[in-house]
């Protein structure tokens, strides 16, 4: 996949420390659904799987990535069960991005949240 292969690519070259290690995930996440592809019994079965994998932290929020997050995971299931065609790759980067961008929206929101202050 060609997604994997340019998330490896950027971590390896990657000057943040942090932003490598989140493209590191992100790279794990990729070849735990390819593996839950191929194994799963059925699509509903991957969609399960692929769904709480750690998309966020404990999975706790992964139900606010729903929309794009379903997206991915059919567009994974069908290039690793062989039902590829022209744009499959595109599908599954644009999928990438929507899910990324969306994730990475609730990852600031988290950081950026005011720390209540004792008062006194």
């Amino acid at each position: 996949m060609r997604l994997l292969d340019e998330l490896e690519r950027l971590a390896a070259a990657e000057q943040s420390l942090f932003r490598a290690q989140l493209l590191r995930e992100d790279a794990a996440r990729l070849r735990r659904l390819q593996e839950i592809a191929r194994t799963a019994p059925d699509a509903a079965a991957f969609g399960r799987d692929g769904a709480r994998i750690g998309w966020t932290q404990g999975d706790a929020r992964t139900n606010e990535l729903s929309g794009p997050l379903q997206r991915l995971l059919e567009e994974v299931y069908a290039f690793e069960r062989g039902k590829r065609d022209a744009g499959q790759e595109a599908r599954i980067v644009e999928s990438w991005n929507e899910l990324h961008r969306l994730r990475m929206e609730r990852l600031v929101g988290c950081l950026s949240s005011p720390v209540p202050r004792p008062s006194g």
